[in-house]
């Protein structure tokens, strides 16, 4: 809820859609008379006449009947781009509430790799302590030594580096819950990453119509096809019919008292005969903005394919590579207890185990990472397919 109250994107988006509401009420409003009044007081005179005054108060009628569909249309135009905009802020509050579960997601899965770097560091402290006894001991070489010391400070740059990696997923979380980074934290959740959820097989391309990019892409598209409409109807007059009154006098004293009563009504037929092109111009510049909204409309459709395609695919292979990467890593834990048991009984040097567990602790990260990996891939996926894979039309049905 932070983040569609404090969100400025999200907030940018909303005064649009105000504004295209704004857009379509001014619309509407030429469908209604407009009503107007003038109030005037005037001296006038010169080198022949002697000086007079003109006082008048009137109102003023005017209304343009919608013959050829000029202002309907116009007004259909309107509320499409409305439609547009509404669903264009769906649509970044979707893209802001998948980036900020792709930040916590990621955040989490630092913490995880932070945790797993403290024990790798423990571990290598061992390892240093069991080779310097060993050197001490006479029974192993100063370089193992020193190779262990390299060992350790290399995972504790590392320990350094991943703070730096949690501190930007922290800040772009609190940018987009509208905070400030210094003002906002998030505590380590030990052990803890979310569950991944279950995906169904054989999900329908139909559901890509749910996606707000694609839906607000048609309302353009309708919106455009409007506008063909209100250019089109400069071809034809236009019937506006009015009416006015007002009360005129020379003198203040009678215009207040006794004023002159004028009025007049009548319709007015307005056809433009000669315009130099313009308003085939107009026509021709609507129907190119159609096609580009049309093809437009039509490299959103494809975009969305590809990126759900891609989402699925990614996950499917993920899957594969989590799976064989557990085989790996249960297979480098194996070897690690067996190398370290060599090493203690003086079979193996200490390059050889420093080796083994490079290899080791490097086959949990990757493991870690690619636990990480599939919860981004199922948040792209519901990006991709619109915020979910429940079919709007068959959850209708079923609450009808």
């Amino acid at each position: 809820s932070l983040l569609n109250q404090e969100n400025q994107t999200v907030a940018q988006a909303l005064a649009r859609y105000q504004a295209a509401i704004a857009q379509t009420r001014g619309s509407r409003a030429d469908l209604f008379p407009t009503l107007g009044n003038t109030t005037s007081a005037s001296r006038s005179g010169g080198s022949e006449t002697g000086a007079s005054s003109r006082y008048s108060l009137g109102a003023d009628i005017s209304w343009e009947v919608d013959l050829w569909g000029r202002i309907s249309r116009q007004v259909e135009a309107s509320s499409a781009s409305e439609e547009a905009a509404a669903i264009n802020l769906a649509d970044v509050r979707l893209s802001m509430q998948a980036e900020l579960l792709q930040n916590y997601f990621a955040l989490r899965s630092t913490d995880l790799e932070r945790q797993l770097l403290r024990q790798i560091i423990n571990a290598y402290e061992q390892s240093l302590q069991i080779t310097r006894n060993r050197y001490e001991q006479g029974v192993a070489a100063y370089a193992d030594v020193v190779a262990a010391e390299a060992q350790l400070e290399n995972a504790r740059v590392d320990a350094i580096s991943i703070e730096t990696t949690r501190s930007a997923h922290e800040n772009a979380i609190a940018v987009l819950i509208g905070q400030t980074p210094s003002t906002f934290s998030l505590t380590e959740k030990p052990n803890y990453l979310p569950a991944l959820i279950t995906i169904p097989l054989g999900l329908p391309s139909e559901l890509l119509r749910s996606r707000p990019d694609i839906a607000a892409a048609e309302r353009n598209v309708a919106a455009a096809n409007a506008e063909i409409g209100v250019a089109q109807s400069a071809w034809f007059p236009r019937l506006n019919l009015s009416a006015s009154g007002s009360y005129q006098e020379s003198n203040f004293s009678d215009w207040i008292s006794s004023p002159i009563n004028v009025w007049s009504l009548g319709p007015q037929l307005v056809l433009s005969i000669l315009d130099g092109g313009a308003r085939r111009a107009s026509v021709d510049s609507a129907k190119a903005g159609y096609q580009a909204e049309v093809a437009a409309y039509r490299q959103i459709v494809l975009e969305a394919m590809r990126e759900v395609e891609n989402a699925l695919t990614e996950g499917v292979n993920l899957v594969r590579e989590q799976d064989a990467q557990q085989r790996a890593l249960n297979a480098s834990r194996q070897s690690l207890e067996i190398t370290l048991n060599q090493y203690q009984a003086g079979l193996v040097d200490f390059l050889s185990v420093a080796q083994v567990q490079n290899s080791t602790y490097n086959a949990e990260i990757r493991q870690l990472n690619l636990r990480a990996n599939r919860l981004q891939n199922q948040v792209n996926l519901i990006r991709a397919l619109g915020g979910g894979w429940e079919n709007p039309r068959l959850l209708q049905a079923s609450n009808e």
